[in-house]
């Protein structure tokens, strides 16, 4: 008489089947979850950085702002500006017609982008034109493809 039901070498086929799925999943998990190690790292890094350098154009607005009410003038070719002890280029304008002194600056903040910070000085007082943050590289437009412009 022959024996009917599943024998011990079907189950074995499964169990190996079963425990090389969840190796596999295993892995798939370790290798996304250390890509997303790495993407949160590069993300910290850009904000660590934007701050960073948000204090600092916010201290060489303290020191434009400072020279401006003392009255003390910078030089537009290197910036110099008394109390500015750091490497930034400051260019200046003046409009004579609202009797205002545009200023505008650049912070790096990593190799691709930077803080642009414009400033508008009126006597005792100053409005922020422009804060923001732009990546430095220039954008290219890819015409590699041929798209079909329904002519």
């Amino acid at each position: 008489m022959g024996k009917s039901g599943i024998g011990v070498g079907s189950a074995s086929i499964v169990l190996v089947f079963a425990v090389l799925c969840l190796t596999v999943f295993s892995l798939i998990t370790f290798v996304v979850a250390g890509n997303e190690k790495n993407l949160v790292g590069a993300k910290a890094e850009t904000v660590t950085g934007y701050y960073r350098t948000d204090t600092l154009a916010e201290l060489i607005l303290a020191d434009i702002i400072a020279a401006a009410n003392d009255g003390n003038a910078a030089d537009n070719k290197t910036g110099n500006i008394p109390g500015i002890i750091r490497e930034t280029e400051i260019h200046k304008s003046f409009d004579e017609t609202r009797n205002t002194e545009t200023v505008y600056f650049f912070c790096d903040i990593s190799d691709t982008k930077a803080l642009f910070v414009n400033i508008s000085i009126n006597n005792d007082s100053f409005d922020i034109l422009s804060w923001r943050m732009y990546d430095r590289n220039d954008w290219e437009s890819d015409d590699s493809v041929n798209v079909w412009t329904g002519d």
